[in-house]
């Protein structure tokens, strides 16, 4: 850890978008070369399934911090169970001007506006050879799509589904990114009627992409933002299982200011991520999954700093959880503490003695979420009662 400090000291003297180019610039030959175990070490694999896919751990990399692919097997051999790439969009594109990213330092935020910026999706396609490795060894790629910034957002769809096609077979997951704050009218698209004809779209062109493909299946997930209200983030929900969607990811950074009121950046326009987040994250991945009752996977994303942050969220019903600003203040380390600790918690269930009915899955989110995904590879949704015998 102290090591990490002084690496953090060197970078956080620098702008922070250079610091993240320096680090990028820097990150396979340090993995490549064992720098890296310096610092932190591979956790051991601890699977769970989670829409279909077996997962080697339950934490993984948050989209936009390699948003072009192109190091996705060193973020792998940092622990990451899971790497989501991108945001990428149809049409390489800038993102919006510099200075886009700040830092919150006293608060442990990051406030960033950067507005999609990537190389466009062939090029990113190119990119992903550095993906093959780390996904030979059981490792998830994730690939987060967007709409370009040039688009109308009347024909947001379109631009969904042209980056669906060409990810399709690259992916093992795609998420969907309608949340950002940082592309004029994006979060439009989370209102009822544009939320229902987007999901509608992007699921019947993932039926067409599987039919050409004899039926391979690649789940979908779909981020959404911290600042609806909570009865619209339950409306989402239901809008997302209507339409066949495989996950939802809670949350992007939030518009949202508290706890930082004050703080130098802190009216920066741009999204809010790091511990000022996790509060408001975890109770939307709660309410979710107190209203979804194990129809839709969860992913938490959102203000995870520590490995018992981690487990928070696990224990408020998600199945996954993602690191982005925690990673950059706290560094490698965080990967395997997070790992360790929510296997540490799940282990502490005993399955010889939990006797699980439809009434405690309905009201026990842990419970049915950590038996269906570790044990068992189903939801206990499926049968009436588990008795002491196990599944």
């Amino acid at each position: 850890m102290l090591l990490y400090k002084i690496a953090r000291r060197i970078l956080f003297s620098m702008n922070p978008e250079t610091a993240h180019a320096v680090t990028l610039a820097n990150l396979d030959w340090a993995v490549n070369f064992g720098v890296t175990n310096l610092i932190t070490h591979m956790p051991d694999d601890d699977p769970v399934e989670v829409m279909g896919l077996r997962f080697p751990n339950t934490v993984g990399l948050a989209a936009g911090m390699d948003k072009d692919g192109k190091h996705v097997t060193a973020f792998g051999g940092l622990g990451f169970g899971h790497v989501e790439i991108g945001t990428i969009t149809p049409l390489a594109q800038p993102g919006n001007p510099k200075p886009r990213l700040f830092r919150l330092i006293p608060a442990g935020g990051i406030v960033n506006r950067m507005g999609f910026n990537n190389e466009g999706v062939d090029k990113v396609l190119e990119n992903l050879r550095s993906a093959d490795a780390f996904r030979l060894r059981g490792g998830i790629l994730g690939i987060n799509i967007g709409k370009n910034a040039v688009t109308p957002i009347e024909n947001a769809l379109s631009d969904y589904e042209k980056c669906l096609d060409k990810v399709y077979d690259a992916a093992d997951y795609i998420a969907v990114n309608i949340s950002s704050p940082n592309t004029k009218n994006l979060r439009q698209l989370q209102g009822k009627g544009e939320l229902d004809h987007l999901v509608e779209g992007i699921v019947k062109k993932r039926e067409e992409l599987k039919a050409a493909r004899n039926g391979k299946h690649v789940p979908i997930a779909v981020k959404i933002a911290p600042d609806l209200e909570n009865d619209e983030i339950l409306r989402c929900g239901d809008a997302l299982i209507a339409n066949g969607i495989d996950g939802v990811i809670c949350t992007n950074t939030t518009i949202g200011r508290k706890g930082v009121e004050g703080l130098d950046h802190a009216n920066e326009t741009g999204g809010l991520s790091g511990a000022p987040l996790r509060e408001r994250s975890t109770e939307v991945v709660r309410l979710v999954a107190d209203h979804v009752k194990g129809a839709i996977p969860i992913i938490a994303s959102g203000g995870v700093m520590t490995g018992a942050d981690a487990v928070e969220k696990i224990e408020a019903g998600a199945q996954l959880v993602q690191l982005f600003t925690g990673f950059i203040y706290n560094g490698p380390k965080l990967v395997a503490d997070s790992v360790e600790a929510v296997a540490g918690t799940l282990s502490t269930i005993d399955s010889s003695t939990i006797i699980l009915t439809r009434f405690e899955c309905c009201h026990s989110r842990r419970v049915c979420f950590l038996w269906g995904c570790r044990h068992a590879n189903f939801c206990c949704f499926s049968i009436a009662e588990r008795t002491e015998s196990g599944p």
